[in-house]
């Protein structure tokens, strides 16, 4: 559909000016799926969805552990409600945190392992990392310090004046913020100023006659590309630090634990910049070519900036404590693969400094600073009190630990091994290259139908004794599975951040399908092709 033919109504009388304003920025900026007007297909579809649930998962499991198959009981237990929970997961009857929950309870009520055997592993320090962070992320949405840092890279010369620039440089904003802040919470703050733009962009184009009079502002080509620009580029920006994205965090702490190999800040960041910096070439080609702009040559947008700015004013006291903390807390993730660099990793001053600055600790710690920096100290009044803490996302953090707890368990009561071994013998994987292309198509194909974090807790422990099985190092295949988790950009339920562009409106599902599936394979061939090189280059994993 071209602009032209967007919103016609057909002969006859002169169809009415579409009122943009209202029509972009009309409604809340973010709605959920649940809040949107589904046709009643998509109802009844949604219905059947979580209905099938209820049903399908414990029917699952209970025909599994009635198998007579040749497995140790426990592993055979461990399997079957796993298998129950994948299918909460995929299906929803109860929030994806939720299903977590009932699989760890349904472990332990079984016999399988013991309570505190299945829970220690929700105490790792990876937890605390994530809180940490989120509460961070948290006093940097209060304050708006996110949304200044946004408006000051698009007020740079040049970056207002076409859409190509324009795109691109929401999506380096996107993927710069959620390196550090949540995917989710990044694009849902973002979001706002780009329907802003975007409304900019629809004046101008009704006010040339580039469009219908009664155009739909809502099915902009340029729109889309906006929008997926945020959404896909905030996937891309959260694989380029350990806290970007819960998988990452997941990953990496199940390669450790099984592999015995450190993974520091720094060099995660090593390895995983250069392949993020060319996803995000790929990603603004893909789209762009895709959803190619109406218009080339914008105005008005750079005015909206200053105006946005101005109003923001200057710095607050919030606005400088919150840069202290996370300045500080940054700077101490980034501290010991500095001396790493410059004394070795065999030396005792690397091995005391990562010791006691360790990621969970610096982040909690960071944290806390927001707690002790005041606003105002007459009235006694800090940065953050404990209300704003209460409300980071208390359900990514909880799904998170199930994550760790099934990716333990599966380890520790060798279904894992298990799964590695019947697999490698059948599909004939001896190769690195083949057992990470199988890693990579794997977690993209599971991350599609449920969460990224549910993807990363259930592909990395396969896909470890698969590798140990065919007798290669399981590094590069299990830290492949760990950036594939993160895609997943065909459909609205495969990410939040895709949940938040498809409830903006402006994204069709079919514009998303299109361009998820192009990205998706491109992608992969990037993550199988560089992620070894890059491996190799860094030496994390030797």
């Amino acid at each position: 559909m071209t602009s032209d033919e967007t919103g016609r109504t057909g002969a006859g009388a002169a169809p009415a000016r579409t009122d943009v304003d209202q029509a972009l920025l009309g409604h809340a900026t973010y709605r959920s799926l649940g809040e949107q007007r589904l046709t009643p297909a998509e109802e009844r579809f949604e219905r059947a969805r979580r209905t099938t649930g209820l049903w399908l998962a414990p029917l699952v499991t209970v025909v599994f552990l009635l198998l007579p198959l040749d497995l140790p009981p426990t592993q055979q237990t461990l399997a079957g409600v796993l298998l129950g929970v994948i299918v909460l997961w995929i299906t929803e009857p109860v929030p994806i945190p939720v299903g977590g929950l009932i699989g760890v309870g349904a472990i332990v009520v079984l016999g399988a392992v013991s309570a505190t055997d299945a829970l220690a592993p929700f105490g790792s320090s990876t937890i605390f990392t994530f809180i940490g962070a989120f509460i961070l992320a948290q006093a940097m949405l209060k304050y708006g310090l996110a949304r200044r840092f946004a408006f000051r890279i698009l007020s740079l010369p040049g970056v207002g004046r076409s859409t190509l620039t324009l795109i691109v440089a929401f999506g380096l904003i996107t993927c710069a913020l959620s390196a550090f802040v949540s995917n989710t919470a990044t694009v849902a703050m973002l979001l706002p100023t780009a329907l802003g733009m975007l409304a900019i962009i629809a004046k101008m184009l009704q006010d040339r006659g580039l469009v219908a009079p009664d155009f739909n502002p809502l099915r902009l080509r340029v729109g889309a590309a906006l929008v997926l620009m945020l959404a896909y580029g905030a996937s891309v920006g959260g694989l380029i630090t350990p806290v970007g994205s819960p998988p990452n965090l997941i990953g990496r702490g199940l390669i450790e634990e099984a592999t015995g190999q450190r993974i520091s800040f720094a060099q995660w960041m090593a390895t995983a910049l250069p392949i993020c910096l060319l996803m995000f070439v790929v990603l603004a080609a893909v789209l762009i070519l895709l959803n190619k702009p109406e218009i080339r040559r914008i105005e008005g947008v750079e005015e909206y900036v200053r105006t946005e700015r101005a109003r923001l004013g200057k710095l607050s006291r919030a606005e400088k404590n919150t840069l202290v903390a996370f300045s500080v807390t940054v700077a101490l993730w980034i501290f010991p693969g500095l001396v790493a660099l410059i004394a070795g990793t065999d030396s005792a001053v690397y091995t005391t400094v990562s010791g006691r600055l360790n990621e969970g600790v610096v982040a909690v710690l960071g944290a806390s600073l927001l707690f002790l920096l005041p606003t105002d100290w007459g009235k006694r009044e800090f940065t953050l009190n404990w209300s704003d803490a209460a409300r980071i996302d208390w359900g990514t953090i909880v799904l998170f630990g199930t994550g760790i707890i099934f990716g333990s368990l599966l380890e520790d009561t060798g279904l894992a091994r298990t799964i590695g071994s019947s697999a490698s013998q059948a599909l004939g994987l001896t190769s690195v290259f083949a057992i990470t292309a199988f890693a990579v198509v794997l977690a993209i194909v599971v991350s599609e139908t449920t969460s990224n974090t549910a993807s990363a807790a259930v592909v990395v422990p396969i896909i470890i004794p698969i590798a140990v099985a065919a007798g290669v190092n399981p590094f590069v295949p299990a830290l492949a599975a760990t950036f594939a988790a993160s895609f997943g950009f065909m459909l609205p339920v495969s990410t939040p951040q895709n949940a938040i562009a498809y409830g903006s409106g402006v994204v069709p599902i079919t514009t998303m399908i299109r361009s998820g599936v192009g990205f998706d394979v491109l992608g992969a061939i990037l993550i199988m092709l560089l992620l070894p090189l890059m491996v190799a280059v860094t030496g994390i994993g030797g």
